[in-house]
């Protein structure tokens, strides 16, 4: 039998082809975008805490972490030194915590995108101990389908959708925190 006639037989069996379902209807349930990431996020193992100003972000981190934590941030609030942007990225092996803003988070599944923008190297999300993210309220869409909407042609090099601290259950189905990534991912939403 030849090509050409195998071919053929193929496209003389495709199935009918269907249109595509309507994602229009997607996100336009009715419920609290704060709310539902809330509780997708910290069922996955992250935390959540709403803030009315940034002031109360680095009370946390005072209260929280000792004295001798290596705090790197993107942002100037919480850095006061920007020189790990752009040393080898190796020197992040002794990171503790790591504050970054978020662009927009997801409330279907509790994902955060961020850019190699906002992240500064793209391996510090993935190589600290610890990792805080801020995003604004009113920057939570309801459905990975509004989140790739949002990205849409944007030109950056390096992004990914971050949801919860790092797990695996794959050795002895027992559940490891932090096994590839941040051992804890705390959304602070402004």
């Amino acid at each position: 039998m030849s090509r050409e006639s195998i071919l053929s037989k193929i496209k003389k069996n495709q199935p009918e082809l269907l249109p595509l379902p309507d994602l229009s209807v997607l996100g336009r349930e009715q419920y609290d975008l704060v709310a539902k990431f809330t509780e997708i996020l910290e069922g996955i193992g992250g935390k959540v805490q709403l803030v009315s100003h940034i002031d109360e972000i680095k009370s946390y981190i005072i209260n929280t972490f000792p004295l001798n934590t290596r705090v790197i941030s993107t942002l100037p609030e919480f850095s006061t030194n920007s020189d790990w942007l752009q040393a080898d990225p190796h020197t992040l092996q002794d990171a503790d915590f790591l504050i970054l803003k978020g662009q927009f988070a997801v409330a279907e599944n509790g994902a955060i995108w961020l850019t190699d923008t906002e992240m500064g190297q793209r391996v510090a999300p993935f190589i600290t101990q610890y990792l805080a993210i801020i995003i604004e309220k009113n920057s939570i869409v309801p459905t990975m389908h509004q989140a790739y909407q949002n990205i849409g042609t944007s030109d950056y090099g390096f992004g990914a959708f971050i949801a919860g601290p790092s797990k695996t259950a794959d050795i002895e189905q027992s559940l490891v925190l932090g096994a590839h990534g941040a051992r804890g991912l705390h959304v602070f939403i402004v």
